[in-house]
């Protein structure tokens, strides 16, 4: 990927959406990255300063969101399957929330991929469950 020179980068992130600004410069999202990158084996300060500089290309318009993942591959030679576990859940976390402003800047659909909608899935009927009245249970005094 080439490097661009600071000035260019600027001129980049003054026509973006605000909501892709603020993520961005999220303290939150920088907080999300290093945090999928620990949890799924990377722990070095230059490796996850790569993933956080390939998030924020993405959120600037730079890499396209399909392309994160071989991005992650290739450039920081992270092998494939811990690449594709980091490219969900930044998706996931990072990219989905601000998934309008993405969709507009590359003009194309941010879709939740198969295993989010599972997860969603899943957590509702978790909440549904828990909701219910237990009568089998005894009062404790």
């Amino acid at each position: 990927m080439p490097e661009y020179p600071k000035e260019q980068m600027w001129k980049i992130y003054e026509q973006l959406p605000d909501e892709l600004k603020d993520a961005i410069f999220s303290e939150e999202t920088s907080e999300t990255v290093h945090n999928i990158c620990e949890k799924n084996g990377i722990e070095e300060y230059d490796k996850i300063s790569e993933v956080a500089r390939l998030t924020g290309h993405v959120l600037l318009g730079l890499i396209p969101p399909n392309e994160f993942q071989e991005n992650l591959e290739q450039q920081l030679k992270i092998k494939e399957g811990i690449a594709k576990k980091i490219n969900f859940e930044i998706y996931r976390f990072v990219f989905y929330p601000v998934k309008e402003s993405l969709a507009s800047l590359y003009q194309t659909e941010i879709t939740p991929t198969k295993r989010m909608i599972q997860e969603k899935s899943v957590k509702k009927s978790e909440q549904k469950k828990s909701t219910k009245k237990d009568v089998y249970r005894e009062s404790v005094e």
